[in-house]
């Protein structure tokens, strides 16, 4: 029933631009309803909020050398707009990653970086309606004034079910006494906001885009390695089901060393470890916000949000491997 309902919005889209709708297909997405014809892409946002038509301003802004999809055009209204793009040839990048060759891989991380510097170096437009970032992290002059919602979302997680508000409390503690790395935090940048392999298009000998940038707002470019690094850490918790079982975190080991060869001002700063942490703990949050625990932690996924911030505190999580660390039972 609801694949008849999604089909029936994407015609409607379809058929408000004028574009036939043979071959009509669904396509695999975590975050809207996609349809595929052979020469169009069709995203349907099905909650109220404007993330496609964020994303529909700022293509406007993007210069050509990011491989953004042309926008034909953008309709409906809140809790059923849509978006329709020209399809680019490949499929995504992760979808491609397991049976690549090494040089494959190495050039096709070199064309990302190439890519990723263009997002990076456009200015951002004003885009309203993001009321839901994925980091709980704002702009701010200062570091500590850019972490006052997380600070006070970890003290109002600590008052929840199954939740130790010690290990909250320690983790806030971290964020306070390190916030001073994000000064200032006011950078006008664009940012991607969602950077996985799944975002990326590979045709088999080249990167032809990059896509969905319904979280892309402004901020400094080193926040686009949160969700990366996430990625690489974790594949299999970022792709689609059918080839879960192939994404491997040993495929994609190399990846943040070629991208540091290739983009290092992405990584320069003196103290980017303790900024990168901090991302991940507004990540983690963000998370643990959203979907509150109806579990104690004993019952939870090993890689859980409430799973990481202990792993961060203990100096064990993927990014303290990452940095030259031991990352114990992670």
């Amino acid at each position: 029933m609801q694949t008849g309902l999604g089909r029936a919005r994407a015609l409607r889209a379809l058929a408000e631009v004028g574009i036939p709708s043979a071959g009509l297909v669904r396509a695999d997405s975590v975050t809207n309803e996609v349809w595929l014809t052979d020469e169009y892409v069709i995203r349907v946002n099905r909650d109220a909020s404007l993330r496609l038509q964020r994303e529909a301003i700022l293509s406007q802004a993007l210069p050509d050398e990011v491989g953004y999809p042309e926008m034909v055009q953008y309709g409906g209204e809140v809790g059923s707009d849509w978006l329709v793009l020209r399809r680019l040839p490949g499929i995504p990048l992760s979808r491609a990653w397991p049976t690549m060759a090494p040089m494959e891989r190495r050039d096709a991380v070199n064309q990302l970086a190439g890519r990723l510097r263009y997002v990076h170096g456009t200015v951002c437009p004003r885009l309203d309606g993001l009321h839901d970032a994925p980091q709980l992290i704002d702009s701010a002059m200062s570091g500590l004034r850019a972490v006052h919602r997380l600070l006070d979302a970890l003290q109002r997680l600590g008052s929840r079910p199954h939740v130790d508000r010690a290990l909250m409390r320690d983790i806030a503690d971290l964020v306070e006494t390190t916030a001073h790395v994000l000064d200032p935090f006011d950078a006008v940048t664009t940012v991607h906001g969602d950077l996985t392999f799944e975002n990326v298009l590979w045709d088999g000998s080249q990167v032809t885009g990059l896509l969905d940038f319904e979280y892309a707002r402004p901020g400094p470019p080193d926040l686009d390695l949160d969700v990366l690094l996430r990625f690489l850490a974790l594949p299999h918790l970022h792709v689609a089901p059918d080839y879960e079982a192939q994404t491997k975190a040993e495929d994609y080991a190399d990846v943040a060393w070629w991208m540091a060869e290739d983009y290092p001002e992405l990584f320069a700063h003196p103290q980017q470890f303790e900024r990168v942490r901090l991302y991940s703990i507004a990540w983690d949050v963000h998370e643990m916000l959203a979907f509150p625990l109806q579990d104690p932690p004993s019952r939870l996924h090993r890689h859980h949000p409430y799973h990481r911030l202990s792993h961060v505190l203990r100096g064990t999580s993927y990014l303290d491997r990452l940095n030259g660390g031991l990352a114990l039972d992670y």
